[in-house]
């Protein structure tokens, strides 16, 4: 499947946007020509802190139909300067956050979901656990998560280098081939990295490398890599290494210099389908996170 979205869903949690994940959507949607949705899910969490000290007697109704009305408000107004160019489609829907998000990328036909996994309010405080990892779970669509670094000065993003991580299951073709059709279409480098179990053992004198043992695996994972790049018809750099998964990733990321990380969506096995269809990965990176 080429990765060409004309459709892309930016859910967003007003007012504590995340400018960086907003960036990297406008950067995709004005390279793709697409038309960003721009989702708010008002939720009985959205309720701000303090919003009853001067209208205490306000009924439960009431105070959802004014939250629902400040929502409207500013999503008519925010983020126009940054989305300046791009056509964009405004929705403030109620509901369970995972399920608008999904439900709403389907309904709207969405190729790409752009979501910040981390944030200050109620909606976000929730994607960084069981939402974010449903939203992997259920989407049918290319999902890009960014990543979980807190919000600093802001610059121009882009895409040069792509780390494409390869955990040599059924599902690793269509992940390579996704970051290989990425990397071309922006004229970015590829490089490809797997992360094989852990060869150091614990002894007496603390923890030590069985070399064997690291050979036999990095061996295989060579020779397996190597018949997936002939098959895909990829000649990208490779990176092997062995131990913790996460730690490694970041490693492998910064050698390589990668603006953007992908993995499988749904891998059927091996280390990224540890921990809720890579969400670990995702939760513990440096760089944006394109699961596919």
């Amino acid at each position: 499947m080429k990765i060409s979205p004309n459709k892309i869903l930016l859910p967003v949690d007003l007012p504590n946007i995340q400018l960086r994940v907003v960036h990297q959507a406008a950067f995709l949607a004005r390279h793709f020509h697409s038309e960003i949705i721009l989702l708010h899910v008002v939720t009985p969490l959205s309720y701000p802190i303090g919003v009853l000290e001067n209208g205490h007697e306000l009924t439960a109704r009431d105070l959802h139909a004014e939250i629902v009305k400040r929502a409207q408000t500013d999503m008519e107004q925010v983020l126009v300067p940054e989305l300046d160019g791009i056509s964009v489609k405004r929705l403030l829907l109620r509901g369970d956050p995972a399920s608008t998000i999904t439900q709403t990328a389907r309904d709207e036909k969405a190729n790409l979901i752009v979501m910040s996994t981390r944030g200050r309010g109620a909606f976000y405080r929730f994607l960084l656990g069981s939402v974010a990892a449903k939203v992997l779970h259920d989407s049918d669509c290319l999902v890009w998560s960014d990543a979980q670094l807190e919000e600093g000065p802001t610059h121009e993003f882009s895409i040069r280098n792509v780390l494409c991580a390869v955990d040599l299951t059924h599902h690793s073709r269509n992940t390579v081939s996704h970051a290989a059709q990425l990397a071309a279409d922006f004229g970015a480098r590829l490089t490809l990295v797997h992360v094989t179990a852990s060869v150091e053992i614990y002894g007496p004198g603390g923890p030590y490398v069985l070399p064997d043992w690291k050979e036999a695996l990095v061996g295989y994972a060579t020779k397996e890599i190597a018949k997936l790049q002939q098959d895909v018809g990829t000649n990208a750099e490779i990176i092997i290494e062995s131990g913790d998964v996460h730690k490694l990733l970041n490693q492998a990321a910064a050698q390589a210099k990668s603006d953007l990380l992908v993995i499988g969506h749904m891998p059927s096995g091996g280390h990224l389908g540890a921990n809720g269809s890579g969400y670990s990965i995702i939760r513990e990176s440096h760089i944006p996170v394109l699961s596919v």
